[in-house]
């Protein structure tokens, strides 16, 4: 087995330079970027001596709420530590990982992301028209926040033999563990429900608001990723790379996409797909995983499928179309656009958004 050395070392002064340029360009909050560009030349090199000196230490992160499509924790970065992690995500983790990932492991890859996963989903409900097709349809309960840092720490130091390319991920890695992060959490929450009574909506929305809010996971010693960081999209879709190999190799599942934590098998075997579910179901509690009520065996000429933000119906021809609940969030957005409540430039990423996501859709 390859183990990898003279990672951390490797990386040079051009390095954080290149990774800021597209940082800069990508990143949404104009004024962290111009704050960082006032200094830029002390803070690029404070950033790089952190890094080269091996003095990092991840700085508090700013932990919001996002309540569209769902109610969600965001934790943002300072913009050193954002290079800092973009460094280590792009010169350490990719070059390693993502040659050992399986061609249809789909999210936040490079030319493989959701446009790429729909095209395999068609291709193989295509191939699969006009027989019976089952799908297995697996959900992984609270994913981001349930993986185990000390597992997920050895299965990077089976690849990577560089010690101080490790003590950087498992900074990252164990910077969930601070108090601070569910003292945030919890006032946030307490904060939402607060506003939530307030408003002037019936019982039944408060409830399900509430228990929305009452959802939202607080972070176990050792366990979860910071929801937001780049390192941790790739150590996500790292973490279940064993099953992904034992589904396509030892369970023989030619047709199978995963997404981050979702994971839909086609077989055309209902039974098989019950026993390949317990062969997940072992592997995935191997990595102190649970799945959850949502994973089950669909018959697809039936009842369709969902996935990847679309409904798939296979019968005579297969149809895509936008799920209903993508729809009313556009017509929401638009109604906004149109009151003006939301400005030129923003509406026209807004538009474009949804426009690329309707292209695969059959009609909506």
């Amino acid at each position: 087995m390859k183990r990898y050395n003279n990672l951390y070392d490797s990386i040079t002064f051009k390095d954080f330079i290149d990774v800021y340029k597209d940082i800069r360009s990508n990143t949404k909050n104009k004024l962290k970027i111009k704050k960082f560009d006032d200094f830029y030349s002390i803070n690029i090199s404070r950033a790089y001596n952190l890094f080269k000196n091996k003095k990092y230490k991840p700085y508090k992160y700013n932990i919001f709420l996002i309540k569209k499509p769902k109610y969600r924790i965001i934790m943002s970065q300072n913009i050193t530590d954002k290079l800092i992690n973009h460094v280590v995500s792009r010169k350490i983790l990719l070059p390693i990982l993502d040659k050992l990932l399986i061609n249809t492991n789909v999210a936040t890859r490079k030319n493989k992301g959701t446009s790429y996963g729909l095209n395999y989903l068609k291709k193989y409900l295509l191939e699969l028209k006009g027989k019976k097709v089952y799908a297995l349809k697996f959900d992984i309960s609270k994913y981001f926040y349930n993986i185990d840092h000390e597992i997920l720490f050895n299965l990077l130091k089976n690849k990577i033999k560089d010690k101080d390319a490790l003590n950087i991920l498992k900074t990252i890695i164990d910077s969930t563990n601070y108090d601070y992060v569910n003292q945030n959490i919890k006032k946030i929450k307490n904060k939402e429900f607060i506003r939530v009574n307030n408003l002037n909506i019936t019982l039944k929305e408060k409830d399900k608001t509430f228990n929305e809010i009452n959802n939202i996971p607080y972070y176990k010693k050792g366990k979860g990723l910071p929801i937001g960081n780049m390192t941790s999209q790739i150590l996500a879709i790292f973490y279940l790379n064993e099953l992904d190999h034992y589904i396509k190799e030892k369970l023989h599942i030619k047709y199978y996409i995963r997404y981050m934590d979702d994971g839909v098998l086609f077989h055309t075997d209902k039974n098989y797909l019950k026993y390949c579910l317990n062969k997940i179901n072992e592997i995935v509690n191997k990595y102190n995983l649970e799945l959850n009520n949502k994973t089950k065996v669909i018959n697809v000429n039936k009842e369709g499928i969902e996935f990847l933000g679309y409904k798939f119906n296979l019968k005579n021809k297969l149809i895509i179309k936008v799920r209903s609940s993508t729809l009313k969030r556009y017509n929401h957005k638009l109604k906004l656009i149109k009151n003006g409540f939301i400005k030129e430039e923003k509406a026209i990423l807004i538009i474009n958004s949804y426009n690329a996501l309707f292209k695969y859709s059959s009609y909506y």
